[in-house]
């Protein structure tokens, strides 16, 4: 696993030297743009049209548009003098619990390993964060960058999230459309809770897929080979005219699916016992 970075946790007098490395990856199937009479990769050229030129890197600056069509141009030495603290420290300012940050401002998802003689220290942390179930709240910069993070435990390893700072998550009530004074019967609502009941399980990640990636890689295969890839197309559903029949007839699909896990499990158990004995045939008169 490639480190991303290297410097060590501020835990009040304690550091803690760490490495960190990207946990998640994206799966995404990339594509490049090529000719479609030759089949060569096209190439992007930056161009200034005011000046109708290309543009070479040397010559490209980085401006901060303050108003329509006016810019403040920022040199490298602007960028130099800003003052980054904490280069190659996480620095814990608070600790909370899980449940009292949204998932809204989670966003990128790193692990964090001890250096070298960083065993024991990393380890306390590690502990005292799982027995108070508390998370860390902390600072860290990434590529010139000072982000909001958290670092909590995950599978006997301590993880580091960085966060948005709230002026970063738009308002929720700029969202439009949203009812208000619309009101549900009692009905609906028995149905719609007793629907949530019927398809409740617990967590399992491994039995969800990308299933477009899935079709996708298999259609790209088949054209490599040279095979003819069919997609098999799903049947229309039949128009539900009313919220109350669409309730109905997903709580007889959710008993269907819920009956069958339950035969499946039951048949799974079953496999690992004694063989329930042949049932006698009748005898004939």
């Amino acid at each position: 696993m490639h480190t991303v970075w290297k410097g060590s946790i501020s835990f009040g007098l304690v550091n803690i030297p760490v490495k960190m490395f990207t946990a998640t990856e994206d799966k995404d199937i990339r594509f490049k743009y090529i000719h479609k009479e030759c089949h060569t990769p096209v190439k992007y050229k930056k161009t200034c049209p005011a000046c109708n030129k290309d543009v070479g890197p040397e010559e490209i600056v980085r401006g901060y548009e303050y108003e329509p069509g006016k810019f403040v141009i920022m040199t490298e030495e602007d960028f130099e003098d800003l003052e980054v603290k904490s280069e190659k420290t996480v620095e814990i300012m608070d600790f909370v619990s899980l449940e009292e940050i949204d998932p809204i401002y989670f966003d990128k998802t790193y692990f964090l390993g001890p250096q070298e003689t960083g065993g024991k220290a990393y380890t306390l942390l590690r502990e005292a964060l799982g027995s108070k179930k508390r998370i860390a709240v902390a600072k860290i910069t990434i590529r010139d960058r000072e982000s909001l993070a958290v670092i909590r435990v995950y599978n006997n390893v301590l993880m580091l999230e960085t966060i948005f700072y709230p002026d970063e998550v738009r308002d929720s009530k700029l969202v439009p459309g949203v009812p208000e004074n619309l009101q549900t019967t009692k009905a609906e609502l028995d149905m719609a809770t007793q629907l949530i009941d019927n398809l409740t399980t617990e967590f399992s990640p491994q039995k969800y897929s990308d299933t477009y990636r899935e079709r996708l890689l298999e259609k790209i295969n088949a054209k490599v080979e040279g095979k003819e890839f069919v997609v098999q197309k799903e049947t229309d559903k039949d128009n539900i005219v009313s919220l109350m029949e669409a309730l109905k007839q997903s709580i007889q699909m959710s008993k269907s699916e819920k009956a069958e896990k339950g035969e499946a499990k039951e048949a799974k158990s079953r496999k690992g016992g004694r063989k329930p004995s042949k049932a006698k045939e009748p005898v004939q008169p």
